[in-house]
């Protein structure tokens, strides 16, 4: 394939889009898709313009990230929110609900070939799939309702109001799947290989931690707020220690 060839048609199929676009309106659907497809192509020269090669060299040959992240496929959660720079550091694993047992071949790659410290399981405010999976999801085409059907969630609490009710399904949903995660991977848990964290990315702040966080609720099974802070410095020591070992590393190399 002639890659000069390519990237020349794309350019000029960008160009195109970008003059039918301003000479059409934007309300028909045709115009909408020409919208879509210009913006995502400026975004992606912009990007490219403002990242040059030293940029993609870690991780032009082989990934190593740091941490395994199962979330939601929902368009409002993405990487940006808690990771700046996440490429070559984030193996991405994304569905409806973030489930493991629905994307369970991708977790364990990242588990058990890329060899990640870290599982972080992130629901999120708001989900749609939990809120799905709380009602009668049977009108459903097959292929959806075999994501939504592995969704635990917990005995509704007639006291509560729906919102309340979505969030503790939120919340349960991500204990379910870290539950799910330390019985899978419990030999990497007990060797100390991996940590398996629960979160929720709270966009509406609902949890009133403050709107855009991302609320760690899970550490290894344990759900204390005191156990959590606890394990949390724990792993913040030991990563302490281990960036002064390499820098002690390092220096003597020097």
């Amino acid at each position: 394939m002639n890659f000069l060839r390519v990237g020349f048609v794309v350019s000029l199929l960008a160009a195109a889009f970008s003059v039918s676009a301003s000479e059409e309106g934007q309300g028909d659907e045709a115009g909408q898709l020409r919208g879509i497809i210009r913006n995502l192509m400026d975004d992606n020269s912009a990007f490219a313009k403002t990242h040059k090669a030293d940029y993609y060299k870690p991780f032009t040959d082989g990934q190593h990230p740091r941490a395994t992240v199962v979330t939601c496929s929902d368009s409002r959660v993405h990487t940006h929110a808690f990771d700046q720079t996440p490429d070559g550091d984030l193996f991405m694993v994304r569905n409806i609900g973030n489930q493991i047992s629905t994307a369970e071949g991708s977790v364990e790659y990242g588990v058990h070939h890329l060899h990640t410290p870290l599982l972080i399981i992130v629901g999120h405010s708001a989900c749609g799939a939990i809120k799905a999976a709380r009602g009668d999801f049977s009108k459903e085409s097959p292929a959806i309702k075999r994501e939504l059907v592995t969704i635990k969630l917990p005995a509704r609490n007639p006291k509560n109001d729906d919102a309340a009710e979505i969030l503790r399904g939120i919340d349960g949903n991500v204990n379910n799947q870290v539950a799910y995660a330390l019985k899978k991977f419990s030999h990497e848990v007990a060797e100390g290989k991996l940590t398996v964290i629960g979160a929720i990315y709270d966009f509406r702040n609902d949890m009133q931690q403050g709107q855009g966080r991302l609320v760690i609720t899970n550490v290894n099974g344990s759900t204390d707020s005191g156990n959590i802070l606890a394990s949390l410095m724990k792993i913040n020591g030991n990563g302490m220690k281990m960036d002064r070992k390499s820098s002690d590393k390092q220096t003597a190399k020097h």
